[in-house]
């Protein structure tokens, strides 16, 4: 049993839900047990996609300050990997994932979001990377999630300032996907998660892991891992559903078994 995290599961979607009043500090407990849940979310076949989501009032306002302020340069060198795998827990699930962004999502509440396929905020959520104001850097992906995900200059703005981004302006950088209203951000992460309840999981692992692993290769390189990729799902049941069924039936009327 974990204390801090938990895997609610209902219609083919997980919920990863964050739970350390009163702001879900992410301490080593927390990181570990994000580290747990995820791979319980990957080994459930009746996860289809996962929603990320710490409550109405905050996702995560970072990592747990006291904690680490108390820690010498031996105690980190010797916990930094794991801490970085904590954070980045939720890029492992092979599965589509969404961050539910309400409130703040900080530091590495949002090292967290940015582990995660695509992030849904309300409009009154406040997202960052705040670490330089304490004389370090974001250490659980940071400095490499959000540089992929919205280019250098970008990533160096938010990081080099530490400043809090509000939701109309972190659209508009690329640092979240889509804004609603914070009381619509849940069931708009559930919805967007749905999408794939009935879909034919192993392909959607496919396409997840060769776009994520191509993004470290040339494009000769991430090409060929495509091909191999895709040749692989000619041995799956649903490869043979799918194009049966538009062949006979026209696309998007398959019925997946996840196999």
């Amino acid at each position: 049993m974990t204390e801090f995290v938990r895997l609610e599961v209902d219609g083919g979607v997980g919920t990863i839900r964050l739970d350390r009043p009163p702001m879900n500090a992410i301490n080593r407990q927390l990181q570990d047990e994000l580290v747990e849940v995820s791979a319980e979310a990957t080994s459930r076949a009746d996860v289809r996609a996962v929603v990320v989501y710490g409550g109405e009032k905050t996702l995560a306002a970072g990592a747990d300050v006291k904690e680490m302020a108390a820690m010498t340069y031996s105690d980190m060198a010797a916990r930094t990997h794991q801490l970085s795998r904590g954070f980045g827990a939720v890029s492992e699930i092979p599965k589509p994932t969404v961050a539910a962004i309400t409130g703040y999502a900080l530091g590495g509440g949002f090292e967290v979001a940015l582990s995660c396929d695509r992030r849904i905020a309300g409009d009154n959520a406040t997202v960052g990377q705040p670490e330089i104001l304490l004389g370090i850097i974001p250490g659980g992906g940071g400095t490499q999630r959000l540089t992929r995900l919205v280019g250098p200059a970008k990533a160096k703005d938010v990081i080099f300032t530490g400043r809090f981004v509000k939701a109309a302006e972190a659209l508009e950088m690329g640092l979240v996907d889509e804004v609603v209203a914070p009381d619509e951000v849940y069931t708009r992460a559930r919805a967007w998660a749905e999408q794939f309840a009935n879909g034919p999981t192993r392909a959607l692992a496919a396409a997840k892991h060769a776009i994520d692993r191509g993004m470290d290769m040339d494009l000769r390189d991430g090409l060929a891992f495509e091909s191999e990729v895709f040749a692989a799902l000619f041995g799956t049941e649903d490869q043979t559903i799918g194009m049966r069924s538009f062949a006979e039936n026209g696309p998007g009327k398959a019925q997946f078994l996840g196999r």
